[in-house]
């Protein structure tokens, strides 16, 4: 199609075409999340701590810390983005949660994006993807057309190596601390019965590369807490993970009847107290700014398993644990640092 050219003003020649020598003006750049100032009697006392033990937190993507983790005030959106590498920066902080993974597997690619963000000796533990530790689905609205059917992907570890292990061990690399394995509360019949789900469990366990990670099972059906069960945790070396959670006996208790002295790793989660529902302390704890109600209890009983310095040690607390999971952290090593022997 013809197109006629600009009609111009008489004696106004047509301006020269050329390329522009000056740069173009340069794109605004928001600044970094900025990491908050850390005392020194807080870097004394991360210093103080046993090296194989690594808190942290269950996730990272929360306002409420502006002054405990963060430099300066950002929304929660923000933060699950572009917080992490000032999460890392903590002195305390040398683990996180990651529990998006848990609902959607994330691709190596994601999680070596994830990695490039904190320092090398930083490790992550990763909730495998649900469909490998559900024998049915709930019947909760999010899980669509699949609500109340049988999950056929239940502890197959083709599925849980292809969406779960191999992406996180090639993305993390080095990084890679723990990959959890976290079963939700469910019928016994579900799961085939106490002997036939801890044969299955087994099995399972058996058929998954260790690489550099942990290999941690969280189970928060009281009645699965059997020597069975500690038995094919031992026998295939995975970790029995010990939770806090409303439900399940206390800390103590959970590390004597899984065998977890005898563990390569300790992994303890520190989530949520006896009689207390999850959406209970959520609604209850926000901001997640303070200590809304300490639990001394379980304190004390995870700084007594963390007394070992043999084993590499993972405590993850979560801000329905007590009000704020910085805040719960930082008293937890309080006590662990008052219980050592003098040097």
């Amino acid at each position: 199609m013809h197109t006629e050219a600009p009609i111009l003003p008489t004696g106004v020649a047509p301006a020269p075409f050329t390329l522009s020598s000056e740069p173009p003006p340069p794109r605004r750049r928001t600044p970094p999340v900025e990491a908050a100032p850390i005392p020194p009697a807080v870097r004394t006392l991360a210093g103080a701590l046993p090296p194989g033990l690594r808190l942290g937190t269950s996730s990272w993507g929360f306002a409420g810390w502006e002054g405990l983790v963060w430099g300066g005030r950002y929304t929660d959106e923000r933060l699950s983005r572009e917080g992490l590498g000032a999460y890392a920066a903590h002195p305390l902080l040398r683990t996180v949660g990651l529990d998006r993974t848990h609902y959607r597997p994330m691709a190596a690619q994601a999680l070596a994006a994830l990695a490039s963000q904190v320092p090398a000796d930083f490790r992550f533990l990763v909730k495998a993807h649900e469909d490998c530790t559900l024998a049915r689905f709930p019947g909760h609205a999010r899980y669509g057309a699949r609500r109340d059917q049988k999950n056929a992907l239940f502890l197959d570890a083709g599925y849980a190596l292809d969406a779960v292990v191999g992406p996180t061990l090639e993305g993390l690399g080095a990084r890679a601390g723990v990959i959890l394995l976290q079963f939700a509360p469910q019928p016994l019949a579900q799961l085939g019965g106490v002997e036939h789900f801890v044969e299955r469990l087994h099995t399972f366990l058996s058929a998954l590369p260790r690489g550099t990670a942990h290999l941690a099972v969280e189970v928060r059906t009281p009645a699965l807490l059997v020597p069975a069960y500690a038995e094919a945790l031992h026998d295939v070396g995975a970790v029995p993970a010990l939770s806090a959670w409303n439900g399940l006996p206390p800390i103590d208790e959970q590390f004597r009847r899984t065998r977890a002295a005898e563990a390569p790793a300790r992994v303890i989660r520190w989530m949520l107290q006896e009689g207390t529902t999850y959406e209970e302390a959520k609604d209850r704890y926000a901001p997640f700014d303070r200590l809304v109600e300490p639990d001394p209890v379980t304190r004390e009983a995870i700084a007594a398993l963390c007394d070992d310095l043999t084993r590499d040690t993972y405590v993850i607390a979560n801000n329905k644990a007590e009000g704020s999971a910085p805040r719960s952290l930082l008293a937890l090593a309080e006590r662990i640092v008052a219980r050592r022997p003098p040097t």
